[in-house]
């Protein structure tokens, strides 16, 4: 405990002595163009670290990523998702700290289509094209409900169509463009006041 408390003190000092600009915060989560994590900072890949070598994020971040809270702690995970802010928007879904959740496919179930029909409706003049026939999208000719009398004006109207869809998920996931995240693991360490 001593040695952490020592650790915080020297962290703060140095961060307050250097200008405290040129260095990140210890825990700071950018993105970037490369594809590599530089000196100081780790891949944000849910990696585990060794709570010995990184006192100063661990006391920061904890087990809120993962880790057995005794001899390790993960790394945020971020491959493949959206970082979002914690909290609660107007109108959205609390969100905590740490919290993963979304799916990257979505199979629609009939309860949550909305509400439609599809008619047909058959024209009231005279049929002159038997179906099936290259033209005709009536289907075979031996589905008689869907042709008037000749010299009626009236035709029928036919109540629905067969159910649609093979149950097969679809991709949930708006445009993107892949980058890196990192984390620092080592710089400033920030003050809540």
């Amino acid at each position: 405990m001593r040695r952490r408390v020592l650790l915080v003190a020297v962290a703060v000092v140095v961060g307050w002595a250097s200008g405290q600009g040129s260095q990140p915060y210890i825990g700071q989560i950018v993105q970037v163009a490369f594809n590599f994590a530089p000196t100081g900072w780790a891949q944000c890949n849910g990696q585990l670290l060794p709570i010995g070598d990184n006192e100063a994020l661990f006391n920061l971040i904890g087990t809120t990523y993962g880790g057995d809270g005794q001899d390790t702690f993960a790394l945020p995970d971020l491959r493949g998702r959206i970082a979002l802010h914690q909290g609660q928007g107007p109108g959205l879904s609390s969100r905590t700290i740490g919290q993963s959740g979304g799916v990257e496919t979505v199979t629609l179930t009939s309860q949550q289509v909305p509400a439609h029909t599809h008619a047909f409706v058959v024209s009231t003049k005279q049929g002159d094209l038997k179906a099936p026939a290259s033209s005709a999208v009536l289907g075979a000719s031996t589905f008689s409900a869907a042709y008037a009398p000749a010299g009626s004006a009236t035709g029928q109207q036919i109540a629905g169509t067969l159910a649609g869809g093979g149950g097969q998920p679809h991709t949930n996931m708006p445009p993107y463009l892949a980058t890196y995240y990192i984390i620092s693991l080592y710089g400033v360490y920030p003050s809540q006041t």
